[in-house]
């Protein structure tokens, strides 16, 4: 009857796609057709049992697809700094791959105080061409949560206090990765501030602080990224569950914004499953997140959009309109992503990568202070560097939960000097302090062994002496990645620095008052000793190539062009969120400083702060000229722009981050007394002049009104701002808006 066997298979193969004579290519996979109409086609073909399957975890992170229909499975990855690991299958512990070992970026603390968004999209891309080449076709992240206060452990993975600035780098760093036909899933949605209680906290915000500060990062993930999912978030808003929260997810998210995309649950962040069918959630992960040894033996089909959801329909309980919406959704992302068959193939673990990640890493790099010109580290003129502190030997790409990672390599700050200072001048090391000696993590083994049973004060004695003698110290602290520092599933309990490193500096500078601290961290720490080290550098967590960026910048083969994303307040009680004593909370948290986040609330208060949002310093110095407007007055449907003059008048090539704050003089609601509206970054040689340019329309002068649930411009007086931070202002402008 048939020529051959390969006839047989290939109409086997038809039949089971639902292939026929008059119809040799089924719609839903033919890529030529709009998306829409291969959803719908493959929908139709669709049991009960498959379309609940697709909703909910079938290992710690993949999800079904549907295979007699030849639609694969989702498989996710932890980011948003690097491909995390593979692990088994229902267990966090490595699974034993070799060749699971990736390039480790900088953290999003690092990327955005480069406000270049040319490096967000090139990291993007970068990650993204990682996660393509594991077969992941979902990258958990980026982060954009708002930094409400410096003791949040997780702040190091998102992009600062200010949601303009954390909107306008989010959105190329989603295109970068969804080049690769990996979707970004930006989280945590929303109002994820605080690791203590998280699970459980309900977080009461008044309308405006929602819309004006904590919501403006995921709109333009949503609407100018049009990233393809998005991540719930584990706390309570309004009484109700962030992943299954009506408010979010139906009313702003889909309603409001009109999100395409797949919401996707936080490990574990589903707790009902009503809620979950009808406010908004798409696919469930991390229910029974202890693998199988809690719940039941099948846990994955008691997750509450499995065998509870399959019961309820069963039962004439609920109907199936509202899982054809999330299977549409997680349709459309198989089809955008492991079922495009343009998707390019990726790369993994590649130099292009590493040298991607030392770029970001070099511009990410701050220079907080820098008296009597410390910095640069002149070798032609230094015969001896005093290195101190654990931080310049610990791995910096393990350890702080989801964002711990196997990087193939690590560039520690130690050897990162060494190899660059080579024999130009003798590097002695001593350790200073104790703070986490765990040389393990999630089966990552670190390099350097870090146990010492020395006493402290041995530990001091040796720094003391090491930096007696030397030209300059250089004292590598800060944070790490340990519970209670920078790490998630906690919060810090002080603005200090731990395991007693404020006494030691204040030593250190009693012998050699050469002294700089390079704060290595995601957060804000205090510094009592302020006054008396000349230098003051922020070094972040940067990844694979971190030693090597740091040394890069503290000898001066670089000049440091990175900037503050968040204020270092002086004290605790300068921030609002401390101020007014509502953090951590404990059931519920209030915000009761409402809009007057980060710099905001240190204008309002007139709080000198330590270091303030948009400070950095740069080897070479620039002079602004006059801002000047186009125009004295805009009406709602028009533009206004502003016009400044920046001159490099150093003797070497620097870049400088220009910013354009916007002042309402007269409002009938409370402003903060200046917003950031704009900014860019540019690059100047010796004695080049350029001009910077910024145009605004009506968006950059409205507040949000929570009486008509609508963004307001009101006619009135307005001021453009120009600064090199929120508190180096260089002119103004007035104008106003008829």
């Amino acid at each position: 009857m048939f020529k051959n066997v390969k006839t047989i298979v290939v109409l086997v193969l038809w039949s089971s796609f639902g292939l026929n004579a008059q119809n040799k290519v089924p719609v839903y996979l033919d890529d030529k057709k709009p998306i829409q109409e291969r959803v719908e086609d493959a929908l139709l073909r669709m049991t009960t049992d498959e379309k609940i399957a697709m909703i909910h975890a079938q290992s710690k992170f993949s999800s079904p697809g549907v295979p007699r229909l030849g639609i694969p499975e989702n498989w996710m990855t932890d980011g948003p700094h690097g491909i995390r690991t593979e692990v088994l299958w229902d267990e966090w512990d490595q699974a034993g791959w070799t060749n699971d070992s990736c390039i480790a970026f900088p953290a999003l603390t690092a990327l955005s105080a480069t406000w270049n968004k040319e490096l967000a999209a090139l990291y993007g891309k970068s990650i993204g061409e990682e996660a393509r080449f594991r077969n992941k076709n979902v990258l958990l992240g980026p982060g954009v949560n708002i930094y409400r206060t410096p003791l949040n452990g997780r702040n190091f993975e998102y992009m600062g206090e200010d949601p303009f600035l954390t909107s306008k780098m989010v959105v190329p760093y989603i295109k970068g990765v969804q080049s690769n036909g990996v979707a970004a899933c930006v989280k945590h949605f929303a109002l994820n501030n605080q690791e203590t209680n998280r699970n459980a906290v309900n977080v009461i915000v008044d309308d405006r602080a929602l819309y004006e500060i904590y919501l403006p990062a995921f709109k333009a993930a949503v609407q100018d990224g049009d990233a393809w999912a998005i991540m719930g978030s584990y706390n309570k808003y309004k009484g109700q569950h962030c992943c299954h929260n009506e408010f979010l997810l139906n009313d702003i998210l889909r309603g409001e914004w009109g999100f395409k995309g797949v919401v996707i649950s936080d490990w574990g962040g589903v707790h009902d499953t009503n809620q979950a069918i009808y406010n908004g959630l798409d696919m469930e992960f991390g229910s029974w997140t202890n693998g199988l040894s809690w719940g039941t033996s099948n846990a994955y089909d008691n997750y509450y959009l499995a065998k509870p959801y399959s019961n309820k329909i069963k039962n004439g309980e609920v109907g199936t309109k509202e899982l054809d919406e999330k299977v549409r959704r997680i349709l459309r992302l198989s089809f955008l992503t492991t079922m495009n068959k343009e998707r390019p193939f990726g790369s993994f673990g590649t130099k292009e990568h590493a040298d991607a990640g030392l770029k970001i890493a070099e511009e990410g790099i701050v220079l907080l202070q820098n008296k009597n010109n410390v910095l640069p580290i002149d070798l032609s003129k230094t015969r001896k560097i005093a290195v101190i502190g654990e931080n310049a030997i610990k791995m910096m790409t393990v350890g702080g939960g989801s964002s711990s990672l196997k990087a193939k390599y690590e560039v520690l700050p130690l050897d990162g000097l060494k190899k660059r200072v080579g024999t130009q001048a003798e590097i002695v090391y001593a350790r200073g302090y104790v703070g986490d000696p765990t040389s393990k993590y999630n089966g990552v083994v670190a390099k350097v062994s870090l146990e010492d049973k020395r006493s402290p004060e041995e530990l001091t004695a040796e720094a003391l002496k090491v930096a007696k003698d030397a030209d300059i110290v250089l004292f590598f602290g800060g944070l790490n990645k340990s519970d209670l520092q920078d790490a998630e599933g906690y919060d810090r309990t002080e603005l200090g620095l731990p395991y007693g490193q404020d006494k030691l500096i204040a030593e250190l500078v009693k012998v050699n008052k050469k002294i700089v601290f390079i704060n290595i961290s995601g957060n804000a720490v205090a510094m009592p000793w302020v006054k008396e080290v000349p230098g003051i550098v922020q070094g972040w967590f940067l990844g694979t190539e971190a030693g090597n960026a740091l040394a890069a910048v503290l000898v001066g083969d670089v000049n440091p062009s990175g900037k503050l994303t968040f204020t270092f307040p002086a004290k605790l009680s300068d921030n609002g969120a401390h101020a007014l004593g509502e953090f951590p909370g404990g059931d519920e948290v209030t915000y009761k400083e409402g809009i007057f986040v980060g710099y905001r609330w240190a204008d309002k208060q007139k709080a000198k702060p330590l270091f303030a949002f948009g400070h950095g310093l740069s080897y070479t110095t620039f002079e602004y000229g006059k801002v000047t407007a186009d125009k004295k007055q805009m009406t709602v449907g028009d533009q206004i722009t502003f016009s400044v003059k920046v001159k490099n008048t150093g003797n070497r090539e620097g870049s400088e981050i220009v910013q354009l704050y916007i002042s309402d003089l007269k409002s009938s609601l409370p402003r903060p007394i200046k917003e950031l509206k704009g900014f860019e970054k540019i690059s100047l040689k010796a004695g080049e002049e350029k001009t910077v340019i910024f145009t605004v329309d009506k968006t950059a002068l409205s507040f949000f009104d929570d009486k008509k649930h609508d963004w307001v411009a009101e006619p009135g007086a307005f001021e453009a701002i120009i600064g090199a931070s929120a508190i180096d202002i260089k002119s103004k402008v007035s104008f106003s808006l008829q």
